[in-house]
């Protein structure tokens, strides 16, 4: 199909009845900043939580319409609107992890695993975001990342290495090395677009 055609291409997600009131802000505020950054329309469901996503203009890019998508996932899994809103920039992802295909569904395995990836105060957490540059929401089934790809994917990988019963400390060592070569080729990269002039 040529373009976007409204009425035509339209995008469905589900939202917790509880997370309905953050992703519409106050006044409407949250889902109206959504529709104008994303050029998108949004219908929200209140009775079951099913969202709506569909374009405003037969012009809107459709990668708009999944950004806006990811948006409201990223409002379901416990993402403030304000760490939500990352999601929308073009080189930002939503990674979303079920922590029962790790370790299956008793609620006292899956307590033990949200436990050990908050870790005290929030420390795991806060460390794994500070040096990846991501966000992580973490609830009693799901974790869930925004971040650019490489980033997000390496958050990822570190919370796999503590649900599997790592050591904290061997995590953010992994962490370590992976950033220093994401920032390494990314030094690279960079010296490649600019390299100076020589005569």
């Amino acid at each position: 199909m040529g373009g976007v055609e409204p009425g035509v291409t339209k995008i469905y997600a589900k939202i917790p009845l509880d997370r309905i009131g953050v992703l519409i802000g106050k006044e409407g505020g949250i889902k109206r900043e959504l529709m104008k950054r994303t050029r998108t329309k949004v219908t929200i469901d209140s009775v079951n939580g099913t969202v709506i996503i569909e374009p405003e203009a037969p012009d809107v890019n459709p990668i708009n319409i999944l950004k806006a998508r990811d948006f409201v996932l990223a409002i379901s899994y416990g993402f403030s609107p304000e760490r939500a809103f990352r999601v929308l920039g073009e080189d930002q992802t939503l990674v979303v992890m079920d922590l029962k295909s790790y370790v299956g569904d008793k609620p006292n395995h899956l307590a033990r695993i949200k436990a050990r990836l908050i870790g005290e105060h929030g420390k795991a957490r806060r460390i794994i975001e500070e040096m990846t540059d991501t966000y992580i929401s973490i609830s009693n089934t799901y974790v869930a990342i925004i971040g650019d790809y490489e980033r997000a994917n390496v958050a990822r990988e570190a919370i796999e290495m503590l649900i599997r019963g790592q050591r904290h400390a061997s995590v953010y060592r992994f962490l370590e090395r992976a950033m220093r070569e994401i920032r390494r080729k990314e030094a690279l990269e960079l010296w490649r677009t600019f390299k100076p002039y020589r005569k």
